[in-house]
C-alpha cells in the first residue's frame, strides 16, 4: 500500500536594515517542486514591501519569483506557505555499472552534473577517499560508502563554515552543516565520473509526527546521484530520502538553488532571520 504524508510548510525570511534601504531586488526560490512522489497542492508567497514581481522557470527548472521593492524601507519580509503531499509510490532506479557511466550520450546529457564547480571541487584527500571507496563496489554501493566515510570524518556543527564555503574548507574543518555534507559528497562522486546534483528543500523536524502536530523545522540539502536514474540520499543524516523530505530545486551546488538572493541599495548593514515551521496535515 502506498503511504502518503501531507505537510504544511511556512518559511519566513526577514531582513532588517540598520538604516533605511532605498531599493531591493531579489529572487525567491521557495516553491516546492511537483514531480513523481511529490505534489505541491498550494503555494502562497507574501512579500512586504513589494512594488513589482515576475514569476518564471530558471535554467534548472526552479519556480522563481523575481521581485523589487522601490522606496525607503527599514525591513523586508517574505513568507512562503506551501502544502505538499509526499508519497512512496516512485520506484527507485534498478542501478547500472561503471561502464554505463562512460556512455558518451550520458556524459553529454549530464555534463553539468559530472563537472565539479568551485564549491564542490575536491581536494586530493577527497579524491583519494573516493577512489578507496570504489574498490570492487558497484556505483550505488560506492556512493553509499562515500557517504559513510564523509560522516566518519565530519561532524554536524553550525557556525564553523559559512554560506560561501566549499567542499575543501568543510573537509579541512571536519565540521559543517547539510550544505557542506552535500558539497563534499558531490565532489567525491563527480571525481569518479558519477553525475551528482545538489537538492535544496526541507526536512520535517519530527519523523512520524502526529497529524496536526506543528514544530520548528529548517531548510535542508541532500544529493542525488545517477545510477541508471537519479538516486536520492541524505548524507548529513546517512538516510534514504523519504516522506519527510520536501524537494524545492536542484542544481550543481548551493549557488544555483539559493532560496533568497539579491541586492539592495542604501548605506546600511543588514540582518537576516529565517524561520521554518512544519505542520503535518495527513
Amino acid at each position: 500500500m502506498t503511504e502518503v504524508r501531507r505537510h504544511r510548510i511556512v518559511h519566513k525570511t526577514s531582513i532588517g536594515y540598520d538604516r533605511r534601504a532605498t531599493a531591493s531586488y531579489n529572487e525567491l526560490r521557495m516553491t516546492p517542486a511537483t514531480e513523481p512522489g511529490q505534489t505541491t497542492l498550494e503555494n502562497r508567497l507574501r512579500v512586504r514591501p513589494m512594488t513589482w514581481s515576475h514569476v518564471y522557470r530558471d535554467y534548472w527548472g526552479a519556480h522563481v519569483t523575481a521581485m523589487e521593492a522601490i522606496g525607503d524601507h527599514s525591513s523586508l519580509e517574505v513568507e512562503a506557505t506551501s502544502t505538499v503531499e509526499r508519497s512512496d509510490s516512485t520506484p527507485l532506479p534498478t542501478g547500472g555499472t561503471w561502464t554505463d557511466l562512460t556512455d558518451p550520450r550520458l556524459l553529454d546529457l549530464q555534463n553539468e552534473y559530472v563537472t565539479n564547480t568551485e564549491r564542490t571541487y575536491p581536494g586530493d584527500e577527497i579524491v583519494e577517499l573516493a577512489q578507496e571507496a570504489r574498490g570492487p563496489r558497484s556505483p550505488r554501493d560506492t556512493a553509499y560508502r562515500v557517504v559513510e566515510v564523509v560522516r566518519e570524518h565530519m561532524t554536524y556543527e553550525t557556525g564553523v563554515t559559512h554560506v560561501h564555503s566549499g567542499a575543501q574548507q568543510a573537509w579541512a574543518e571536519g565540521r559543517g552543516v547539510c550544505q557542506d555534507f552535500a558539497h563534499v559528497t558531490i565532489g567525491a562522486l563527480r571525481s569518479l565520473g558519477m553525475p551528482a546534483r545538489y537538492v535544496s528543500g526541507y526536512l520535517a523536524p519530527q519523523r512520524d509526527a502526529e497529524v496536526g502536530a506543528s514544530s520548528k523545522g529548517e531548510s535542508h540539502a541532500w544529493v542525488e546521484f545517477w545510477d541508471g536514474g537519479w538516486m536520492p540520499f541524505d548524507p548529513t543524516n546517512g538516510v534514504f530520502v523519504g516522506l519527510d523530505h520536501v524537494a524545492v530545486v536542484r542544481g550543481r551546488d548551493y549557488s544555483d538553488v539559493q532560496p533568497f538572493k539579491g541586492v539592495y541599495s542604501g548605506a546600511a548593514e543588514s540582518t537576516l532571520t529565517v524561520e521554518v515551521r512544519f505542520t503535518r496535515l495527513r
